[in-house]
């Protein structure tokens, strides 16, 4: 939580925002396996971050990517918000809005927040316990996204 000092001299307590996002490349799904040093460390997690002040969350997104896997990426798709305050294994009521994307190009090297990348086919995720936060959610709702989009019938 945030605690934030209003004019009125008001204090209140605020929830983060952070994007979560789900990059592709030849139909596999970049995860990290987080630091050790990080809440849920060593579990393997979407690539995502806090939003940073002003910046649009496209480009919190597009920062958190380079920052975490240093690959740039194509056009981002906002595929939910999540704003369940009792979202599991998660210890700031995060709101997180949810992308998806095709990584381009690697043009960058990983910061230190995760031990590994790797890529995985979506029949070969790690099982969800050893996934970080609801990110398995995240995953889940992509699959029910992509299944029932596509094709789209005709009228």
């Amino acid at each position: 939580m945030i605690t934030c000092l209003f004019e009125d001299g008001a204090k209140a307590s605020l929830r983060h925002t952070v994007v979560d996002t789900l990059v592709f490349k030849d139909s596999k799904l970049l995860m990290v396996k987080r630091a050790a040093r990080m809440l849920q460390g060593g579990k393997w997690g979407l690539v995502g971050g806090y939003a940073d002040r002003d910046e649009t969350l496209v480009q919190a997104a597009r920062r958190e990517i380079m920052e975490e896997t240093g690959w740039q990426v194509g056009d981002l798709t906002l595929l939910a918000v999540v704003d369940n305050p009792n979202r599991p294994k998660e210890d700031r009521q995060n709101i997180a809005f949810v992308y998806f994307c095709e990584a381009t190009e690697k043009t960058g090297e990983p910061d230190d927040e995760s031990d590994e990348q790797k890529w995985f086919a979506m029949d070969s995720l790690p099982p969800s316990e050893q996934i970080a936060f609801d990110h398995s959610d995240h995953i889940e709702l992509y699959r029910r996204y992509t299944k029932e989009q596509f094709p789209l019938p005709l009228t």
